[in-house]
């Protein structure tokens, strides 16, 4: 069964956006970039308006989700510290950085605190979905959950990730076992991709194979 992702929290989203913009600094931020949750020794809040960013696991850089629509990290890190992940633009793109405490003594002013539980409890739901992508499945299943994943990306990003660099970026999966299930798949029909493994068409993919 195709797993749902959870659903943005588009109008909270909006209303912070709002809120931070003024006291945040604008910065383009150039492909592959890697950032952390502190600044000058501060801590961060980063608003992701525009390109392509992932949160990386910092302690193996596996990938644990890339975003292409505006939206708020570093609320977890602001209220429990971890410096467990970090941030990675995967092409150009436009971010706010946004001082942690002038950020929340605004969001206190403002009472947008709701806004903030509605973007965590988004983070933590994800985090759930993305377990069930890849916990105790056999290997099958997560490279299927994966590819009915990426067919929902717009072309131009499938157009420049393959298929294998894809998953094994967010898998733990070794290169032959991805390999050979692309292959089965391409050749029982169900798949298309352009040479060097670049995504172009799913067709309905079996439960099991």
């Amino acid at each position: 069964m195709h797993l749902i992702s959870p659903v943005r929290p588009e109008e909270a989203m909006q209303r912070l956006l709002a809120a931070l913009e003024p006291i945040a600094d604008k910065l383009q931020v150039i492909p592959r970039k890697r950032m952390t949750w502190t600044y000058k020794g501060r801590p961060q809040l980063y608003f992701f308006i525009e390109g392509e960013l992932s949160i990386l696991r910092a302690s193996d850089g596996l990938l644990i989700v890339t975003v292409y629509e505006a939206h708020l990290f570093g609320i977890a890190e602001m209220i429990q510290p971890t410096k467990g992940h970090i941030l990675r633009t995967e092409a150009e793109s436009t971010l706010l950085r946004i001082d942690a405490e002038r950020a929340a003594e605004l969001i206190s002013r403002q009472g947008l605190w709701e806004e903030v539980a509605a973007v965590l409890s988004y983070h933590t739901a994800y985090l759930f979905y993305r377990d069930a992508l890849v916990v105790q499945q056999r290997t099958y299943s997560v490279i299927r959950n994966h590819l009915l994943e990426m067919i929902t990306l717009p072309e131009q990003t499938r157009m420049r990730i393959s298929i294998l660099d894809y998953i094994q970026d967010r898998t733990l999966l070794s290169r032959s076992s991805v390999l050979n299930v692309i292959s089965a798949l391409k050749r029982g029909g169900y798949i298309n991709f352009k040479r060097g493994g670049y995504l172009q068409e799913l067709k309905s993919l079996p439960e099991s194979f």
